[in-house]
């Protein structure tokens, strides 16, 4: 009502990641409530909810640029914290740095302490590639950042896990993936890879014959940045999600993550994310990126059973003025679906509703302006691009 502040908390380093509630048992023996989130230095916050006191804090990863972006997921005691590691990622390329050494990781944590249950790998292990022209070591491989909040399956005690890609060679086989994890120790059950061989580095050409900083052959950058949408259609259970690529996928938990269909949703783009779908009982939906191509933005319904197209409606026209670098039309922001409704934001400061039924346009509303707030303080709109509107 007021906006007035219980309690503020300084992290050591900034929050990109949702803040998630969950059951605690207190070192009294009483239960409690705390607040989870984590920071751009891999370290995971426990507070407590009321107090907003530090229940503790565990760094997960020790390379320089590890760092959690997803939100933090619960489940039966334990705290599930995704690492990814883009400022690795664009500063291969750069000959004086020693390309490359970051490891895509989930680690899970019990949640009254801290302490680390388990902690399991997207790559392999780095090794010596040899030196560059400067003289510096090249390593690999690398990559395999896990951008996005794992997803929970307790019928099956598995939790999954989507994938980035490389950053140098040699190729993994658990990058642009979906990785489904034993939930008690972490071991790897399945693997599902939908795009192989892409590694990708900024600063580097297509081919890199005579450069060990970057990939012989530049792959097209076509992270998941999206969760694995756990879901039921017709007694089946479903995982679905959306990829940078421009294709959307949905694969058989039960049958080791075997592809049940595909659906080509944009032309693809190695800028931006896709950031989530959403899914109701009949249809899955999903936002267009494409924020580098000659057509981003748009949205596109399909049945969920089968993969069909349903419908897809055009981007509006952009709202932040004319096209261009600073004003796009892309929809890769997470969507969410209503009854009735699926809601998307818009790199052009536009939030959007859709019927469920057609597509069409129910209303838009032009967040680029300024906002008088419940507490006075000077806020403004603009792109949107990541995280969903929450209902």
């Amino acid at each position: 009502k007021t906006g007035c502040a219980y309690w503020s908390f300084r992290a050591q380093a900034t929050v990109r990641t949702a803040l998630l509630v969950a059951p605690y048992t207190g070192s009294s023996g009483a239960n409690a409530w705390a607040l989870l989130f984590g920071d751009l230095r891999a370290n995971a916050y426990a507070l407590d909810a009321s107090t907003g006191k530090i229940i503790w804090v565990r760094k997960v990863d020790d390379h320089p640029y590890a760092a959690i972006t997803g939100a933090l997921t619960y489940y039966s005691g334990r705290v599930f914290v995704p690492v990814q590691g883009l400022n690795e990622e664009v500063q291969g390329g750069r000959p004086e740095y020693e390309c490359c050494t970051f490891r895509g990781s989930v680690s899970a944590l019990d949640v009254g302490t801290g302490a680390l249950v388990w902690k399991t790998y997207t790559v392999g292990e780095k090794q010596l590639r040899g030196t560059n022209a400067r003289g510096k070591s090249q390593w690999g491989p690398s990559g395999g950042g896990i951008w996005s909040s794992p997803t929970i399956d307790p019928r099956r005690g598995a939790v999954y896990v989507s994938t980035g890609n490389g950053y140098t060679d040699p190729p993994q086989p658990m990058t642009d993936a979906v990785i489904a994890l034993d939930l008690q120790s972490g071991k790897v059950r399945w693997v599902r890879q939908l795009t192989a061989n892409d590694a990708w580095t900024l600063g580097c050409r297509a081919t890199n014959t005579d450069n060990l900083n970057c990939p012989a052959t530049l792959g097209p950058d076509y992270d998941f940045s999206a969760s694995p949408a756990l879901t039921t259609i017709d007694g089946r259970d479903l995982l679905v999600l959306p990829q940078k690529s421009g294709m959307t996928y949905a694969l058989d938990p039960e049958k080791q993550g075997a592809l049940v269909w595909q659906h080509r949703i944009g032309q693809g783009s190695g800028r931006g994310g896709q950031y989530g779908g959403a899914v109701d009982d009949r249809y899955a939906y999903f936002g267009v990126g494409d924020s580098t191509t000659n057509a981003p933005g748009g949205m596109v319904a399909v049945k969920l059973a089968t993969g069909e197209r349903v419908w897809h409606t055009p981007p509006e026209k952009t709202l932040c003025g004319a096209p261009g670098r600073d004003c796009n039309a892309a929809q890769g922001a997470a969507v969410t679906a209503i009854p009735g409704a699926v809601l998307s934001g818009s790199y052009d400061g536009g939030l959007r509703a859709y019927a469920a039924d057609d597509g069409s346009l129910l209303w838009q509303f032009d967040t680029n302006r300024e906002f008088v707030t419940v507490n006075g303080v000077k806020a403004n709109g603009g792109s949107m691009d990541g995280p969903g509107p929450i209902v």
